[in-house]
């Protein structure tokens, strides 16, 4: 029989955590603060605002909504493009939102109210990727017509085109001040350009397949790359000079992060698992191990102590981010999880499922722990 004792840490437990189930590597969260409703096919990306006051969705629908974040109510349904929305951002002052499709086309939004602004027209093939500059000036696209292109994100007005990859854009980013671009190719290589007149600084080309992701060091210093070919390579971001190559994955990378000081990475996988790396010595501190398919998607909580992952195993899941231990899975989509970012402060997370909703799940018991 059951001791008194069993059943009181069941109690406990049940209280504690209500609907959710406590296993020995973490909670299981099945009910979501909110459900955001209303697209009509697969989301692909879900993000915060900055101020964390509004979440916006993209759709394979060819919509993208604006939501409260705090009621879940619909703000505003962005209508225009005439293929579904790959990806989306927010100016870092959340005044401006961006919206890019399969179609090539991009468009500017009232981050606020979700009234149109603008569009940005130049591509030839979808977007997959965006990107606003630090100091919400300029947005850069990277497109499957193999070109990145800079806009003016206060008009939509083309800027520049950087030309010379000769595969696909899957990312594209702005170092910490701005002044440079980083894009990564399938083409496997990984280039640097002169935000402010196009011109090719790097291209760092040692990849032996697609090159998946590649990020700026919070200083600038350095650049990680991620790659199909199983390792993550870290660069000096002024010569172009290899440092280190990080090997230990058993399947192809999709994705690749810097921690907060820059001196650590980490790296997701479809071998199923996420890592982090220490550059200086290319140890493997901690492995992520939980998920039932690969890894696609990484976020760090803005204090660096969480870790969140996404995977088409139809859940995310929130990690001690120095550990690797797991602290908790958020179940109940139906479909894949195609994102999954934190809000501002930690303290909630958004996903976004090809079951055309969003969920919003509240953090804030588990991280006060």
């Amino acid at each position: 029989m059951f001791s008194v004792r069993y059943l009181t840490v069941i109690f406990v437990v049940f209280v504690l955590f209500g609907a959710e189930r406590l296993w020995a590597d973490g909670i299981v969260m099945t009910e979501p603060r909110l459900v955001l409703s209303g697209h009509t096919s697969d989301l692909w990306v879900a993000l915060f605002s900055p101020d964390g006051g509004r979440i916006l969705t993209g759709s394979n629908d060819k919509t993208a909504k604006l939501w409260d974040a705090k009621t879940g109510a619909e703000i505003a349904t962005l209508s225009g493009h005439g293929q579904g929305i790959r990806n989306a951002a927010f100016s870092p002052d959340g005044m401006t939102a961006v919206t890019v499709a399969r179609d090539g086309s991009g468009r500017l939004w009232n981050g606020k109210t979700g009234g149109p602004v603008g569009e940005l027209v130049g591509h030839s093939a979808m977007v997959d990727a965006v990107a606003f500059s630090p100091d919400g000036k300029r947005i850069v696209t990277g497109s499957m017509d193999m070109t990145a292109r800079v806009w003016d994100a206060a008009t939509g007005k083309a800027l520049m085109t950087l030309s010379g990859h000769q595969g696909n854009i899957a990312d594209v980013e702005f170092d910490g001040n701005g002044s440079r671009i980083l894009t990564a190719s399938n083409d496997r290589t990984a280039r640097v350009w002169d935000a402010k007149t196009g011109a090719q600084l790097l291209l760092l080309g040692d990849h032996g397949g697609a090159v998946t992701c590649a990020a700026f060091s919070p200083d600038g210093t350095k650049i990680a790359t991620s790659s199909s070919d199983r390792a993550i390579r870290i660069w000096d971001a002024k010569t172009g000079a290899l440092i280190t190559k990080l090997e230990g994955h058993r399947r192809g990378v999709l994705c690749v992060l810097f921690d907060h000081t820059g001196t650590k990475v980490y790296s997701a996988s479809a071998d199923k698992t996420a890592k982090l790396w220490d550059i200086a010595t290319g140890k493997n501190e901690a492995t992520f191990i939980g998920h039932g398919r690969y890894v696609m998607h990484l976020a760090l909580s803005t204090d660096g102590d969480y870790l969140l992952t996404a995977s088409p195993d139809k859940t995310a899941r929130v990690w001690n981010a120095h550990s690797g231990a797991l602290l908790a899975t958020l179940a109940g989509h139906l479909m894949e999880v195609e994102d999954a970012e934190f809000s501002p402060d930690g303290r909630e997370v958004v996903t976004a499922s090809y079951d055309g909703k969003a969920r919003v799940w509240d953090l804030s018991q588990l991280i006060s722990q």
